[in-house]
Formats: structure tokens, sequence, C-alpha cells
């Protein structure tokens, strides 16, 4: 029918007298049944696997519900516990590479035990972790994992308290990966690595060979890693009985950026510095770009240790000594304490090890 300006107009139809058919609505168990001959109760149960049926009328309903396209309530079945919850993983950012292997720990866990795992990031922003945990809390996730390393200051405690204590009513589990611990009494599982005894072996072995002078680039201060990897730099030193001096001693992010820039400005000022204590190996690689353009050379020149072992960190130019934290293995032993949590009691704290992984970048002071 033409509308007067050349447009076609489609005919009314009363919804009154529109008849639903089955492209306007989603399939229901009640299709599936109709369409097998079957009960509702026979779908519920050959979907839900908890009850035998016989292989002639579980290859009916399975055929009915390929041909309809039905598609599981999968609230329904968590609230009813036929399903399994997934794990959800909360990060701060999704491209970095040690994260990445975080999040690959927590997925081949989960996909072991035959979980879904989701992962989210909060770009660092407190009030979307808080929306995120309750997200996870609403779709019945089984655990909650958040990684990163945080300022563990009383508003931390508190929102943490209140986290474990929301998701621990609803059946499901907070789990802390590289964050320090909750006090005693606080329902969550904390999974975290030897930042002290990762950057003592490394500071170590710079004394040993006879370095005095090392930079050290660490973190943000105040934040628990930060804090961590700098306290066993200072116990090194304290150890082999090396003096601190503070203007070897030069907080930053944990970004390439970063260590280029601290290593230029330390060089412009005329620092003087046979060794560089990288507080992780995305600072380690500004550190070789600054030193380049100085015309220095590692590990000729200036010697370099970072910290992470990240994939490409033995790919480096000259390949980089680091100190090797197990990212991947952080995840998986996560999701295992979350989810074997009634088996492992006693576990709820956990320390994994690191280890200084030589390579070229480092040599004796001459």
């Amino acid at each position: 029918m033409d509308n007067g300006n050349g447009a076609r107009r489609s005919p009314a139809v009363s919804k009154s007298n529109r008849k639903s058919t089955r492209s306007d609505r989603p399939s229901t168990i009640r299709d599936v049944a109709a369409k097998a001959d079957v009960s509702v109760a026979t779908v519920s149960r050959t979907l839900a696997g908890n009850y035998p049926v016989s292989a002639e009328t579980r290859a009916r309903v399975m055929a009915a519900v390929r041909s309809l396209h039905y598609v599981v309530n999968v609230h329904a079945k968590a609230l009813s516990g036929a399903v399994a919850g997934p794990v959800a993983l909360v990060i701060p950012d999704i491209t970095g590479p040690s994260l990445a292997h975080v999040a690959a720990g927590v997925e081949q866990e989960a996909i072991n035990r035959g979980r879904l795992s989701l992962v989210c990031s909060t770009h660092g922003d407190t009030d979307r972790e808080d929306d995120l945990v309750q997200l996870m809390r609403e779709q019945h996730a089984a655990a909650v994992v958040l990684v990163g390393g945080v300022v563990p200051d009383d508003a931390y405690h508190r929102r943490m308290s209140e986290y474990a204590d929301a998701l621990e009513a609803a059946g499901s589990r907070l789990v802390l990966v590289g964050r320090p611990a909750l006090p005693v009494g606080i329902p969550a599982t904390v999974v975290d690595y030897d930042n002290r005894g990762g950057a003592f072996q490394a500071t170590s072995h710079f004394l040993a060979a006879g370095h005095r002078r090392i930079l050290f680039l660490g973190g943000e201060p105040g934040f628990s890693s930060s804090e961590q990897r700098r306290e066993g730099h200072l116990t090194a030193l304290r150890a082999h009985s090396v003096p601190y001096e503070a203007e070897l001693d030069v907080p930053g992010l944990y970004t390439r950026a970063s260590g280029y820039r601290r290593v230029r400005d330390a060089l412009s000022a005329g620092l003087e510095f046979t060794a560089v204590f990288a507080g992780t190996d995305a600072i380690a690689v500004g550190v070789l770009a600054a030193l380049r353009e100085a015309g220095l050379r590692v590990p000729r020149d200036v010697s370099l240790i970072g910290f992470d072992d990240v994939p490409y960190a033995a790919d480096l130019t000259p390949s980089l000594t680091t100190v090797r934290v197990p990212y991947e293995e952080l995840g998986r032993t996560a999701v295992r304490l979350a989810l074997d949590r009634e088996e492992s009691m006693g576990d709820d704290h956990v320390v994994l090890s690191t280890q200084l992984v030589i390579r070229e970048s480092m040599r004796p002071r001459k």
C-alpha cells in the first residue's frame, strides 16, 4: 500500500489478532517435550544428566533440542545446583603479559574441572571492581579471583572483608592473587609469591659479583609488591654490609617508559652506577633503550636484572637475567584452592617461590 509519498506501508496488524509463532519467541522446555513426545520431566532429567533415561529417549530429546535451538536457562540451573558456577578473574588490565599468564593458568585449571572462566578488567577503578564482584556474585560464580598489587590500607581491608563475606554468603569464594593476606577470620584464600625472596636473590647476585652501586628502579611507594621487592633489595644490602644510598633508590611506575625516563635522568644527573635492578621486565626494556641511547652497553658497561621473566625476556639483546614469577601456577593454584577448599582446609594462604634466571645481561664487576 502506498502512503502517498511513494513509500510502501505495511498493513496494520492488531496485537490481539496476531498469533504468536515459534519464531517470535525462544523455544521452551515444553516445546522440546512436545516435539520429542515425552514429558517435561523427562526432558529436564535428560538435560540434567542426573537420572537414567533410555538411549532412544535421550536421542529423541536431543534431536528436539537441536531442531528447536533450545537454550537451557543457566540461571535456573545454577540456582538449583544442577550446573557448576564459573570462575571469575578480575584484573586491572588484560594487556599486561604477567596478568595474561595468570589468566591462562586460571582458564586452564577451570577447563580441567569443567568450569567456565570469565575475565574482567577494572582499569584500576575500585568502583568498577565493586560492581564486577557484585555481578559475579549474582552470576553464582564459584570463585572470584582478584589479581594485582594494592595499597593495603584500612579502606582496602574493609572492601576485601565485605567482598569475602558477601561471596561466602552466596556460596562463592574470594581469592586474592599477589595481594596481602587479610585479618584472621575473613573467609578468603590468598595465593601470593615471594617478592622479597626474589629481590633478595637478585641484589645478592649483583653484590656477590662485585657490584656496589646498584640503581634500584622499584615500583610506586605503598603498593604491596613494590614495597616487598624493595624490602628484599634492602635486606640484601644489609646482609652484605653495603650502605644504603638514597640517590640509587628511584621509585616509579612498572612501565617501559618509566624505566627509560629514570635511567635517562640518572645519567643526565651524573649518577654513577654499575648495575640496574629493574622492578619489572617492562622497566628493564626501558633501561636497555636508555643505556643504548647513551652509548652504554649491557653487560659490558652496566649489568641489568629484571623481575617477572615474561616470555620476551629471553629474546632481548642481550637476553635478560631476571627473577621468574610462576604466574600461570598462581592462576592454577587459585582455582584449585577455591574449588577444593573443603578438602584443603588450612591452605588458605599459599606463597609460591620465585627463581633467579641467569642469562646474558649480568656479568661480574671488574
